[in-house]
C-alpha cells in the first residue's frame, strides 16, 4: 500500500495531480482543486490506493481527515464507491459534510453533484446509525470538548475508516489510559488491543 508521495508537483489539474518522486511521475486523482502547492513546490499527498480488476488508481489528500472520511465512505456505504467518494469531497469541504450527517440535512448533501436526494438519505442513515460517527463527530465539532475527547474521537474515527467496526474501535480506544493524550500514540495503543 502507498501510504503517501513526497515529491515536487510537477502538473496540477482540478481533481488530479501528478508529484515527481525521484525521477517517477504519479498521477494522483484528488478532491476539487486540492491545496497541494505550486507547480515545482515540495509537496506531500496523503493517498489511498485502490485497486480493482483492471485498474489501478492512486487518490491523494491534504490531510488525514479528508482521507478518513473517504476511507469511510468507500468502506461503510454501500453503493458508494471512489468516484462518489471524491464527488463529496470535492463538492464540500470534509468539516461541513460531518455537520449535515450529525444534523441529518438531506438539501445540502444531495446538491452534491453526482449525489441525489437517494445516494443522500443512504449516506446519512449509513454513517449515523450503522458506523456510530455521529457521537465523534459530534465531539469533534462541539467547542466544549476537551482535548483528550477530541483526540480519542480521532482516533476512534482513525479506527473505523482502517475498517474495524465501531464497537470494537471504541473498546480498544477505551482501554488506551487517559493519561495518554496524543491522537497518533491513542491510536497506534488501540491498534494493538485489536490485534
Amino acid at each position: 500500500m502507498i501510504a503517501f508521495l513526497q515529491g515536487t508537483l510537477e502538473e496540477s489539474w482540478p481533481g488530479r495531480i501528478i508529484v515527481n518522486v525521484n525521477g517517477v511521475g504519479y498521477e494522483v486523482i484528488v478532491p476539487g482543486d486540492g491545496d497541494f502547492g505550486q507547480m515545482g513546490d515540495q509537496t506531500k499527498v496523503l493517498t489511498h490506493f485502490h485497486v480493482r480488476e483492471m485498474e489501478q488508481t492512486l487518490y491523494g489528500f491534504a490531510s488525514e481527515d479528508t482521507r478518513d472520511l473517504f476511507r469511510l465512505l468507500i468502506g461503510r456505504v454501500s453503493g458508494v464507491g471512489p468516484k462518489v467518494a471524491m464527488s463529496i469531497l470535492s463538492g464540500m469541504a470534509a468539516a461541513d459534510f460531518k455537520q449535515a450527517v450529525v444534523e441529518g440535512d438531506l438539501n445540502t448533501i444531495a446538491k452534491i453533484k453526482g449525489l441525489g436526494k437517494k445516494t443522500a438519505e443512504r449516506v446519512v442513515l449509513e454513517l449515523r446509525d450503522k458506523v456510530g460517527v455521529k457521537d465523534a463527530w459530534e465531539t469533534q465539532s462541539n467547542p466544549s470538548a476537551t482535548p483528550l475527547q477530541r483526540a480519542r474521537g480521532d482516533a476512534m474515527l482513525g479506527l473505523m475508516a482502517l475498517g474495524y467496526k465501531q464497537v470494537d474501535a471504541r473498546k480498544a480506544v477505551d482501554k488506551v489510559p487517559e493519561t495518554v493524550t496524543n491522537t497518533d500514540e491513542i491510536l497506534r495503543q488501540a491498534l494493538k488491543f485489536l490485534r
